[in-house]
């Protein structure tokens, strides 16, 4: 049947937005004037299947209570043919990364333009094409323009919209700097998606490499090995294979015959790991392993630094206290460590203390940070803030640096070390075959 979406005012004034399985449009129309619903927008929808149904919007009512003495009546309006081309079949599930991006730029630029809102969001809905987001972003709208912020509907949609994306719109949006959210929003998009990039041009043909290596060392041992072992045997030979061959083919050997032994360690040890880790203490465990980690532990750290920062100097150059700046600023982190030493740098402004301490105490922040942290609590702090922001960006760009230096060594490593196991095990006997020493062992000579 037909789905029709509608826009319309219910009798407690409220702007509901909702779908309606119907034949034609004017039975809609009349179905929501006999449950007090003033329609105000009336269009056909694709057909969803119900196996791809998403769940109920947040800003739309029960659609149940719409759905009594339905009358069939009226013509069928035709199905556009851009309707046709936008069906579930052509377009994935998944809102692609791309699309929030050009969200968030569109949504910037109409907002440095004077936009409000309402108007930018119908404005980037004309020109949305993939039709699940168009649904999100309508459903923000309702939100919207049922007084709601726009960050209250998109924590909706936790599973589209990333976490620190949703509290970067959150801050602004609380803070009155709704334009430098979107626009350190689009920073974030942006460095996380060079970012992924640049970790997948490294880590993905080495991995590939890995996994072919480690396929070719087991296929090797189960295959290539006996039949090499067979052949020494059938002629005679004293031709030995090397020890670390015969070795690990008698591991391999044990292993598929138990497989079920490591198969249970490994999943308790994994079980336990993931039950540790959901408790309160192996969670601040676990987040505080995320900044002291080799090689991306300082990275995770001073991004979530910079993150927090940014947000409380939103909120101070539009006139908060320092105790609610950091109150606000607090949601743009979901680091424990990070929220525990949020905390405990409100706590010491109820009583008296530096806010800065908790920082400094944990060790995490370097010394300079701390120090330009104190001398813009007796001078200017935005001021100061602001150069403390610039002075992380540039160690957030070493420290990504070093990461590309390192990551690729420690790669290469890995694979080289497997290589090497791999040419001990398997291509050495391979080699002993191809050169034939055997045959003269075997002949007595």
């Amino acid at each position: 049947m037909p789905v029709f979406e509608y826009k319309a005012i219910s009798s407690k004034g409220m702007i509901v937005r909702n779908r309606m399985e119907e034949t034609v449009k004017q039975n809609v129309y009349s179905k929501l004037k006999r449950n007090s619903y003033i329609p105000i927008k009336i269009r056909r929808v694709r057909t969803l299947a119900k196996s791809s149904r998403k769940k109920q919007k947040k800003n739309i009512e029960d659609r149940k209570a719409l759905l009594d003495n339905i009358d069939i009546n009226g013509l069928q309006t035709k199905r556009k043919f851009k309707d046709v081309l936008n069906t579930p079949v052509l377009q994935s599930s998944k809102i692609p990364k791309r699309d929030i991006m050009i969200f968030t730029q569109n949504l910037y630029l109409l907002k440095k333009a004077n936009f409000n809102n309402i108007h930018a969001l119908n404005t980037i809905i004309q020109s949305t094409e993939n039709y699940r987001f168009r649904d999100i972003l309508e459903d923000i709208l309702a939100g919207v323009e049922a007084g709601d912020n726009m960050y209250t509907t998109m924590e909706y949609y936790e599973d589209v919209f990333p976490y620190i994306y949703i509290n970067m719109i959150k801050v602004g949006e609380l803070s009155g700097s709704l334009l430098k959210s979107l626009e350190q929003a689009i920073k974030y998009l942006d460095d996380t998606d060079t970012l992924t990039r640049k970790l997948k041009k490294i880590l993905v043909p080495n991995l590939i490499q890995f996994i072919g290596l480690i396929v070719l060392l087991i296929v090797g041992t189960l295959v290539a090995i006996p039949s090499i072992q067979n052949l020494f045997e059938t002629v005679g030979t004293n031709e030995q294979l090397p020890a670390i061959t015969l070795w690990f083919s008698r591991f391999i050997d044990k292993l598929i015959a138990n497989w079920y032994k490591p198969t249970i360690v490994i999943s308790v040890i994994v079980l336990g790991i993931i039950y540790y880790i959901n408790t309160p203490k192996g969670k601040y465990n676990f987040h505080y392993f995320k900044y002291v980690m080799p090689v991306f532990g300082k990275l995770i750290y001073l991004l979530d630094l910079s993150r927090v920062m940014k947000a409380m100097l939103l909120n101070l150059e539009n006139g908060m206290r320092i105790q609610e700046a950091l109150e606000v600023s607090k949601s743009v982190a979901k680091n424990q460590v990070m929220l525990a030493i949020i905390e405990n740098a409100r706590n010491n402004i109820i009583i008296g203390q530096s806010w800065i301490e908790p920082f400094e105490k944990m060790g995490l922040s370097s010394a300079m940070t701390t120090e330009m942290l104190k001398i813009g609590m007796q001078t200017d702090l935005t001021e100061m803030m602001d150069k403390i922001l610039q002075y992380i960006e540039i160690d957030i760009d070493n420290a990504l640096e070093r990461i590309m230096k390192v990551l690729p060594e420690i790669v290469y490593c890995i694979v080289g070390i497997v290589l090497i196991f791999f040419v001990l095990v398997v291509l050495v006997p391979c080699i002993q075959v191809y050169m034939g020493n055997f045959l003269f062992s075997a002949a007595g000579v």
